[in-house]
């Protein structure tokens, strides 16, 4: 499926303008590369604390985030930095109306709260992962569990030495959807004596080099195992899914949204 197809153009014809929030980190600058070969999409602004990132944009500060959305009028934000600088963003898009794309992780629940809040005034879409793969996965999972209520859960995942969060988004996801099938209790890692319950699903998390990201589930019992397991090769993958989210999302009435919504209507 192509960018056009997945996101579509502004009602005028020309591409559905971004502003991206911490345009100077890894996936934020990936997201511009990645938006630079679509036709569908533009970056109009990016927001950083570093004001003179290499990107082919105007770079705003953060303080400066409600200037950024009023001289550029973007249709959509797409987020990937830290939840504090998530959070300090808000607002600046609440007074704007722009939609807002989050792939930032590792909020508590006073972030999420006020994530949801935010969702009463604006569109608001937060996925732990934008990877289109993932979604697959995710929806074999849980006729997977069904069809195997009495095997042994695990789950592993690994991601690159620089990742805050442990475990990740998405591997807390992915456990949501396990503990919301059955009722297991999540192990973090195992130390010393520690035969496994019946009721409990194991995590484990490895930090490693570059690592993109992996996860994997293994069900095992009946002498076989059964996993499903993704693996993300570059970080375009999560920089095309959000985009296509950002396309989407600024055709939406405010609302909390899922990336499952954008898969199914793309």
């Amino acid at each position: 499926m192509s960018g056009r197809e997945a996101a579509g153009l502004r009602a005028d014809g020309g591409p559905v303008r971004i502003a991206v929030n911490g345009v100077a980190g890894h996936m934020g600058r990936t997201v511009v590369e990645t938006a630079a070969e679509r036709d569908d999409v533009a970056v109009a602004v990016g927001i950083d604390v570093e004001t003179d990132a290499a990107v082919d944009a105007p770079v705003y500060g953060p303080e400066e985030a409600a200037a950024a959305l009023s001289d550029h009028e973007p249709d959509a934000v797409v987020d990937f930095t830290v939840p504090e600088a998530t959070l300090g963003l808000l607002s600046a898009c609440e007074d704007a109306g722009v939609p807002l794309v989050i792939g930032t992780t590792g909020f508590d629940e006073a972030g999420l709260d006020r994530l949801r809040a935010a969702s009463e005034a604006i569109p608001v879409l937060k996925a732990t992962n934008f990877s289109r793969g993932i979604q697959a996965f995710l929806r074999a999972l849980e006729p997977a569990l069904a069809a195997l209520p009495a095997y042994d859960v695990e789950v592993a995942e690994t991601h690159h030495n620089r990742k805050r969060d442990a475990p990740s988004g998405t591997a807390n996801t992915i456990l949501e959807a396990i503990t919301e099938h059955r009722d297991l209790e999540p192990v973090y890692g195992r130390e010393g004596v520690q035969p496994r319950a019946e009721d409990e699903v194991g995590v484990l998390v490895s930090r490693l080099g570059d690592v993109r990201g992996e996860h994997e589930v293994r069900l095992g019992d009946n002498d076989e195992v059964l996993t499903i397991a993704h693996r993300a090769e570059d970080r375009a993958v999560f920089a095309a899914g959000a985009l296509d989210a950002a396309g989407w999302l600024a055709t939406q009435n405010p609302g909390w949204y899922t990336f499952g919504a954008v898969i199914d209507a793309t």
